[in-house]
């Protein structure tokens, strides 16, 4: 039975785990850092912490019970200046920190990193402070839609409108506007001419052509049609009128 025996076994006797123990704890105030198997870390880190606590009480019966301990008056000498001089003063507890490293090669046992903690402790009121002190991100402001637009989405065109489809959308606007005096059959008749209006209008301006251009150019060619069709008529008459001269003069 293992009674009175409390701590982790460490594959030795107790006299053989109190100097192991002690050595560890001096290499690790020595060094302020010290690897090792991860159970041995863990069996150390409240005699560390009670070394320390002796040294923030620093009076001579701790002193006393840090000499007897680690068994180094020099260490305990080194420990309880740094202490004095501030060194833990901000800190209540914590005073190791450990890290793992992964397994060991030959028996794959855990190995770790284990220190001393020695740098300031940032209070919780400090870290509030330093998020409030943050700039607040701008929200995007959502982007107005015109009554041109939700009517060009209405008529079927593209999102990208151009000059012209936007004009013709508002012409489409100010028939509507117009037409509360009208029927409601006029008004019906008024708003598909504007929207006819304006998907012609549109698709000239697609086409890389403006709508003004096009209908001159079909007037033109209008012209040019007639105009051959006369000289068309205008030939077999003038062809018998130079037929009846010449007999006439024979």
């Amino acid at each position: 039975m293992r009674h009175n025996k409390k701590g982790r076994k460490l594959g030795t006797d107790w006299s053989h785990t109190h100097a192991m123990k002690r050595s560890l704890v001096q290499a690790l105030f020595l060094n302020d850092r010290i690897k090792t198997v991860e159970s041995r870390a863990k069996e150390i880190r409240p005699d560390v912490d009670r070394v320390i606590t002796w040294a923030k009480k620093g009076d001579l019966h701790s002193r006393r019970l840090a000499i007897a301990y680690l068994n180094d008056k020099e260490l305990v000498r080194e420990i309880f200046e740094k202490v004095s001089q501030g060194m833990f003063a901000d800190r209540q507890g914590g005073y190791t920190r450990i890290m793992k490293l992964g397994f060991r090669k030959g028996d794959n046992a855990p190995m770790v990193i284990m220190e001393l903690v020695t740098e300031p402790v940032a209070k919780k009121g400090a870290k509030a402070d330093a998020k409030a002190a943050k700039p607040a991100k701008k929200k995007a402001t959502p982007k107005k839609v015109s009554k041109s637009e939700e009517l060009a989405e209405d008529l079927g065109f593209e999102e990208d409108g151009t000059k012209e489809q936007l004009e013709a959308v508002d012409a489409t606007e100010v028939v509507e506007t117009e037409g509360a005096e009208l029927t409601d059959a006029e008004k019906v008749e008024a708003i598909e001419e504007a929207k006819a209006e304006a998907k012609e209008e549109f698709e000239a301006a697609v086409e890389g052509e403006p709508a003004g251009d096009v209908k001159e150019a079909a007037k033109e060619e209008a012209e040019e049609a007639e105009a051959e069709a006369a000289k068309d008529a205008e030939t077999p008459e003038v062809e018998k009128a130079e037929e009846e001269q010449a007999d006439v003069k024979a």
